[in-house]
């Protein structure tokens, strides 16, 4: 995206932003023009298909032009990960698991399921709750890591496999997956 006010069209640019840094500059340039602008604005997103709130006129430039760009609930979604280190009863086997403590354990060291309970890792924000089965072993960017498939949802997570905790996960659980894996 170009400056909005050095262009023929500031409403067209200003539509074309697709960084978090353009729309914040976006939002800038808007707080600072006159309300012909942002009328032009909400008229032309409203063409394009956007659903805005009654009170748009009342809100901030950032906010106005995330509306617009219809990304009010993409701008909500957390994408990294929240150390959310909790102890908890495997819903699989019924083992008492402790917390992690250097790193948060997200499955059971035991017999390796876990639940499906985030979208991103710490979250809580999936709605499903199944029951994350093991299907394989597989090298990943930091360290092995554990492929899972939801018993109810059918979608797969993978879990760094934990083996440097002070119960790491049971290295005979390790080898009964990954042969399953691999045969």
């Amino acid at each position: 995206m170009r400056e909005p006010s050095k262009v023929p069209d500031p409403v067209a640019e200003l539509l074309t932003a697709e960084s978090r840094g353009e729309v914040k500059r976006g939002g800038d340039f808007l707080d600072g023009a006159g309300s012909g602008l942002r009328a032009a604005l909400v008229a032309e997103a409203v063409r394009r298909g956007a659903d805005l709130p009654e009170d748009w006129a009342e809100l901030d430039g950032k906010r106005l032009l995330r509306a617009c760009l219809a990304r009010t609930d993409g701008a909500q979604v957390r994408k990294n990960p929240i150390a959310r280190d909790e102890a908890f009863a495997c819903a699989h086997c019924g083992h008492e698991v402790p917390a992690g403590g250097r790193r948060p354990r997200d499955h059971c060291p035991h017999c390796l399921h876990s639940l499906h309970v985030d979208v991103v890792p710490g979250d809580r924000a999936a709605g499903c709750g199944g029951l994350l089965v093991p299907q394989a072993i597989e090298p990943g960017g930091k360290g092995t890591r554990i492929r899972y498939r939801c018993a109810a949802c059918g979608a797969e997570r993978f879990n760094r496999v934990l083996d440097d905790l002070a119960i790491p996960d049971e290295p005979a659980a390790l080898r009964a997956l990954s042969v399953r894996s691999s045969g």
